[in-house]
């Protein structure tokens, strides 16, 4: 097929299947259209292999049938583009499998965006005038560096040339790495350089390929000669994908579309009975029980309503749920299950992710030679959800990372010479095993959970997850899992997944629910009830579980698709809530609860107890010359009613924090 064959082809092609999106286009202000390769395909097989084998002349005969169709003089239509997409399998390319035979070929590759360049204004085109005969020559520029010309091809003069004008269009370069769900075994994943142009690089395609996303992405291979160490030019050359058309893989809460039908079965779901009973059963059915930690999960899925205060303070709506628990109690399948219902989601586990990995991290930039920003998976998350396993796995230093992401909302960074705030709107579920890896049921369930008292304060629910043995409910579980290896088929939920995840996305995206003032007298009524029944300084409760209960108790309004926070579901939300502070929040000394306990590990009634035996020392240390006998230590303590195997372990925290030492045997001193 010769050029002008194509456009006449092309010309016919646009007549009957795209004449109102190219008539539209004077209106809308776009300067491209989509065209599917399967209408091509079917339409002409010939102008279709063509496109394939030669997608230059392709695009370029395409910006000369714009004109054949809509011959309006006022625009130039040598701006318009075509962008290609639904290419055949035969043209689907992982990232390794790129040759050299595919060099100057239209290709569809899958990937996630590495890093990505600022936009940039780049020469396409450049116009020098010959100073001897003053005859115009356009050179297009397709290399890295200026290309000028060599002669005039109507004189014949060599030497240099004025520059009359260039025509210049944004670019921005991307570097696409392979999906891991394309990798086997421990490969490593590859990674090809591409560039964008034009009205793929505008602020809303811009935004589709943030780092992190998936996208796929139709393009024309490239080569580029690259340079030794010596300055020489080398044999070896450079691949880079010209993109045509980019097209995201996954999608969050906001942005995805639902049709009409969509929203009408939603809405009938909505006012079916047993509606919480119907989503519990259908939220992980491959999953034994735990029927309140599956509704918390629903309720973090949907979230709670973000607010912006009129003096620019904004309050968190997203729920942060913790999961700790025995070995084989489900925890991870719960997070599985959490990312296959999510929209938009990342999982990570434990040793395999660090602070930087979670939050984001300064790398070398492979285009500008510099330094560039890299985005964790909290960020990648943005309005969707982060799961991340065996959290007790990770370091200190790592886990401190998550802080301002959890509260605050943002992650900020001063590395280098980058200074920035990212948005990390994420909501976070997460488990982790106790200290000793199981749960000894005669120490306090808060002293056995190994987190930073800062962290566990931030997550809104905690659970606990407990193996004990129990002959009714073991038979259930064994029947249950031994039918499950029986047959690979779950029984069938009442609703299925795909209709679950829209209903959760509806529920998230499109209800904003108000407290009423019904619900605000019950969550009033219970904080002050359970701060009123604290003793000797005790905290039953504060300020974030009173927050955590409107997040609560908003999500499941949202779960009921309703605009009201309703007196039952203010109810629903203490009740949970109390299951977890009745669960890991109850001093074992005065059968209490007590959220000190659950926040740091040390209850009311241990801290005065504290308070007690470090005044007892100071008394002694001054009329001892700071040399204690721990004989004389404990005569005292137990005059004071305090028993001599609790004061065994308070001594033991005290040696361990460098307030005390042990000089010589049987003695401790104040450092």
């Amino acid at each position: 097929m010769d050029h002008d064959e194509c456009v006449e082809a092309i010309i016919k092609l646009f007549e009957e299947h795209y004449k109102k999106d190219i008539l539209k286009l004077s209106v809308t202000g776009d300067k491209f259209i989509y065209v599917d390769f399967q209408t091509i395909s079917l339409f002409n097989t010939q102008l279709a292999s063509f496109l394939l084998d030669n997608p230059d002349d392709f695009f370029e005969c395409a910006k000369k049938a714009f004109k054949g169709v809509n011959p309006n003089e006022e625009l130039d239509w040598s701006d318009f583009r075509v962008r290609i997409k639904n290419l055949p399998s035969s043209r689907v390319f992982f990232i390794r499998d790129i040759r050299s035979e595919h060099i100057g070929k239209l290709l569809c590759v899958e990937g996630t965006v590495r890093q990505k360049t600022d936009v940039r204004p780049k020469v396409t085109k450049m116009r020098f005038t010959c100073p001897a005969c003053g005859k115009n020559i356009l050179v297009l520029q397709n290399e890295s560096k200026i290309k000028k010309p060599s002669a005039c091809p109507y004189c014949g003069r060599t030497g240099t040339f004025t520059v009359m004008d260039k025509v210049m269009v944004d670019y921005q370069g991307m570097v696409l790495e392979e999906l891991t769900t394309q990798l086997d075994g421990g490969e490593q994943p590859k990674r090809i350089k591409c560039s964008l142009y034009e009205d793929l690089v505008s602020p809303i395609s811009d935004r589709r390929t943030n780092p992190g996303s998936n996208v796929r992405i139709v393009g024309v291979l490239k080569e580029i000669q690259q340079k030794d160490v010596d300055g020489g030019i080398s044999t070896i050359f450079d691949l880079v994908l010209e993109l045509n058309y980019v097209e995201p893989l996954d999608e969050d809460y906001s942005t995805i579309k639902l049709s009409k039908e969509d929203i009408k079965e939603i809405k009938e779901l909505a006012e079916s009975k047993n509606l919480m009973k119907k989503l519990v059963g259908s939220f992980a059915p491959g999953i034994f029980g735990n029927d309140e930690i599956k509704q918390a999960i629903l309720c973090t899925m949907v979230g709670g309503s973000r607010k912006s205060r009129s003096d620019g303070v904004k309050t968190r709506g997203d729920i942060h749920l913790l999961l700790i628990g025995d070995p084989g109690a489900g925890k991870s399948q719960l997070l599985k299950r959490s990312s296959v219902v999510a929209p938009k989601s990342k999982f990570v586990s434990g040793k395999g992710a660090s602070g930087a990995g979670l939050t984001a991290a300064v790398v070398r930039d492979e285009f500008m030679r510099g330094w560039a920003l890299e985005a964790g998976a909290l960020v990648l998350a943005n309005k969707g959800i982060c799961m991340i396993d065996e959290l007790d796995k990770m370091s200190r230093e790592d886990t401190s990372a998550m802080h301002e992401a959890l509260e605050q909302q943002t992650i900020t960074i001063s590395k280098a010479n980058i200074q920035a705030t990212l948005k990390c709107e994420t909501t976070v579920i997460a488990a982790a095993n106790p200290k000793y890896g199981r749960f000894d049921s005669s120490q306090n369930i808060a002293r056995q959970i190994d987190l930073p008292p800062a962290l566990i304060s931030r997550f809104d629910m905690i659970f606990a997850l407990k193996d004990l043995p129990n002959a009714q409910k073991d038979g259930q579980l064994a029947d249950f899992v031994l039918q499950m290896h029986k047959s690979n088929d779950v029984e069938a939920p009442e609703i299925e997944t795909e209709a679950l995840k829209k209903y959760l996305i509806y529920a998230r995206q499109f209800m904003n629910p108000k407290l009423t003032n019904k619900a605000i007298k019950e969550l009033k009524s219970y904080y002050l009830k359970m701060r009123s029944s604290s003793e000797d300084n005790s905290f039953p409760i504060t300020t974030r579980q009173l927050e955590a209960l409107v997040r609560i108790s908003e999500g499941y309004a949202k779960l009921r698709l309703s605009d009201e926070v309703s007196l039952q579901d203010a109810k629903q939300a203490i009740d949970l809530l109390h299951f977890c502070l009745t669960q890991i929040g109850v001093d074992p000394e005065t059968g209490k609860i007590d959220i000190d306990t659950m926040t740091s590990g040390v209850s009311s009634s241990q801290r005065s107890k504290i308070a007690i035996v470090r005044e007892i020392i100071n008394q002694l240390a001054s009329e001892n010359n700071n040399m204690i006998s721990t004989d004389l230590l404990i005569q005292e303590i137990i005059k004071s009613g305090i028993d001599e195997s609790t004061f065994e372990n308070i001594l033991k925290g005290l040696i361990r924090n460098g307030e005390l030492y042990e000089p010589k045997k049987g003695y401790v001193s104040k450092i």
